[in-house]
């Protein structure tokens, strides 16, 4: 497909006048609404300005190309403006632009448009190319420029450097490309190293990480074979695969800009050694504290999430198929095939907090941090501390966090610090230093997180006791929250605890403060159901998918199911969460819904006072915390 077809003529307007970076977006954005483009402009706008927060899309040489990718986007297309006057659009190089493209891109589908578009970005690192293409009079000599250009590319493309054909003596360099969108700066940096490399008669070959994938990836001959390495990357690319050879490491600005600096730096590289540490960038100055936090959190959850589906299935099928009449207290476990089921289910669960703390950890210092982050998930579930090294005081999922963030960046100092080792260690790091000093530290710092989280809870109980049950609406508001705030942490245990001990006394208000203890566990789940489904673009499309899951946890009294949800953005998820439980705790209350068992969720609803007020309940909580999600949330930029 040709370049030329996802250019409207009508998108293109050539010797404009514009006074400012903000007039030339509203310009572009209203050219790719004219040609159809566009089924909302203003959620397009919003994933401009968003992209143009993380550095600007103008690359200098009077090249800017903002770009988007929204589901605002009705199909990929390309517009056009020429300013020869130029406009301040926050160059790199600090010229104004005269020559700006906007790309949109539809989310989802198929991104065989972003190939055609890549060859664009190459096409414009020829300044003789932009400058015909500004002085332009008409719209048929812009495109016809365009179309020529192609050609010649793709004539270039066909006849692609084989290293191994290289004449004796050449030398041979390869590299990797890649932006965070993939779009336009990771092909424009590739296209001035082939420039640079042509012009020096290096035999060169590069990897573009485009949004697609990589493309043209190298093979492990060509890496064996090149002298020198150059990786021209604003985001984490593997450098495993480069162990042993000779590195440059850079950003695509570098690239873009001083390509003959990278080849001369070529020259006198240090040989990489792989050994898991993260890949140090020259600039990462694109990406917000903020996001790279939120980055590794959602690595987390990611991995976390087929944990707790599983697990909470298998749950669900062992309280459908046992007998509650047989022994209450320990239903889910009464037949031999409903504990099956609930065995598998809850090793399943067991895992949950050790992949958490794990893959974040794993997220900020590769692979070094892996090892730490599980052992401190594990500690966190287990609640060890110094004075009970076997553990009783579970600080959860929140105390899962601490451990991934605390392990992910231990690490990265500690990779830091071990660079400053002699070489002859080298190969010692990564098997004996890393994960000793790593599982330390961890296991101290947890073991001094842990008891924190035990006072928490002690004192909580005592304050839960002290209320009686002189106040049962307030305490019912109180012990519904509770369940919803750390989901299995000291709160949640807290609550639960003291049900089940309310439960021990066998009368009326012990089984009315067990039942709002319960429907306080169900609502998080189902309202995070809910919220998937009523309002998709608050989240992810992996969240979205296994929304709906939940209903069968939180049917099920399995409170488990929020916990991702909550851990990829607690600010908003758990707030939201506590209210819908808080008030269903007190509806319960107001209802003078009695439970007698300790668990089961809809399986023990025979034994529910007031069965169908108890469901008016737990409908009313999950719907105002599914609106509050609506509310509260961001929206999810994919």
């Amino acid at each position: 497909m040709k370049i030329s077809e996802f250019i409207d003529p009508r998108g293109i307007k050539l010797q404009e006048a514009i006074a400012s970076q903000d007039e030339a977006i509203d310009k572009l954005i209203a050219l790719h609404n004219e040609v159809g483009n566009l089924s909302d402009v203003a959620g397009f706008k919003e994933a401009i300005l968003a992209r143009e927060a993380k550095g600007t899309t103008a690359i200098g040489n009077g090249i800017a190309v903002p770009h988007g990718k929204s589901a605002a986007v009705k199909k990929a297309g390309l517009v056009a403006i020429t300013c020869p006057a130029g406009v301040d659009y926050k160059a790199l190089d600090g010229k104004p632009s005269n020559l700006l493209f906007m790309i949109a891109a539809p989310e989802g589908g198929a991104d065989t448009h972003l190939e055609v578009l890549s060859k664009l970005m190459q096409m414009l690192m020829d300044p003789a190319f932009c400058k015909t293409l500004v002085e332009s009079k008409s719209v048929d000599e812009f495109l016809a420029h365009i179309d020529a250009k192609e050609a010649e590319k793709d004539a270039a493309n066909a006849n692609k450097t084989d290293l191994s054909k290289a004449a004796s003596g050449t030398k041979k360099i390869v590299a990797v490309t890649a932006c965070p969108t993939g779009i336009a700066h990771t092909f424009m940096a590739a296209e001035s190293l082939e420039q640079k490399a042509k012009e020096l008669g290096i035999a060169f070959r590069v990897e573009k990480d485009g949004s697609g994938g990589a493309k043209d990836p190298l093979t492990a001959k060509e890496i064996e074979e090149a002298d020198a390495v150059i990786i021209a990357a604003d985001k984490n690319v593997d450098m495993s695969v480069f162990d042993g050879k000779k590195v440059v490491l850079a950003s695509t600005k570098d690239a873009i800009h001083t390509p003959e600096k990278l080849f001369d730096k070529a020259e006198t590289a240090s040989v990489y050694h792989h050994t898991g540490a993260v890949s140090k960038r020259s600039d990462d100055s694109n990406e917000s504290i903020g996001r790279q936090l939120y980055k590794h959190l959602m690595n987390g959850v990611s991995h976390m999430l087929p944990f707790v589906i599983g697990g909470g299935i298998l749950i669900a099928i062992a309280f459908l198929l046992d007998d509650y009449s047989i022994d209450p207290s320990n239903f889910g476990m009464n037949t031999p095939v409903a504990a099956w089921f609930k065995t598998v289910g809850g090793a399943a669960f067991g895992f949950m907090l050790p992949i958490l703390a794990g893959f974040i950890a794993q997220s900020i210092a590769d692979r070094p941090g892996l090892a730490v982050g599980f052992v401190g998930g594990a500690l966190a579930a287990s609640g060890a501390t110094f004075a009970a090294p076997g553990g009783n005081i579970p600080s959860a999922f929140l105390g899962a966090l601490v451990a991934g963030f605390a392990a992910g960046y231990f690490m990265k100092w500690l990779e830091k610090l071990c660079d400053k080792l002699p070489q002859s260690l080298e190969g010692i790091k990564p098997v004996l230093i890393y994960p000793l000093c790593g599982i330390t530290v961890i296991g101290v710092i947890m073991c001094a997180v842990n008891p924190i989280v035990g006072a928490l809870n002690a004192w909580i109980s005592g304050v839960l006791s002290s209320m009686g049950t002189t106040s049962l609406v307030p305490l019912g508001i109180i012990l519904g929250a509770m369940m919803a705030t750390d989901m299995g942490g000291p709160l949640n245990k807290a609550a639960y605890v003291f049900g089940t001990a309310a439960l021990a006394e066998q009368n009326e208000v012990g089984w009315m403060i067990m039942a709002a203890v319960m429907v306080g566990g169900m609502v998080p789940p189902i309202a995070i159901a809910l919220a998937t489904l009523i309002f998709p673009k608050k989240f992810t499309v992996a969240e979205r998918k296994a929304g709906p899951v939940n209903f069968i946890m939180g049917f099920c009294f399995i409170t488990e199911g929020a916990i991702p949800y909550a851990a990829a953005d607690p600010l908003h998820v758990i707030p939201s969460l506590m209210v819908g439980s808080g008030v269903a705790g007190a509806l319960s209350m107001v209802f003078r819904c009695t439970l007698m068992a300790p668990h089961g969720g809809i399986f023990v609803f025979p034994v529910v006072g007031h069965w169908a007020l108890y469901l008016v309940a737990l409908a009313v909580g999950s719907i105002v915390s599914c609106v509050l999600l609506g509310l509260l949330k961001k929206t999810v930029e994919e």
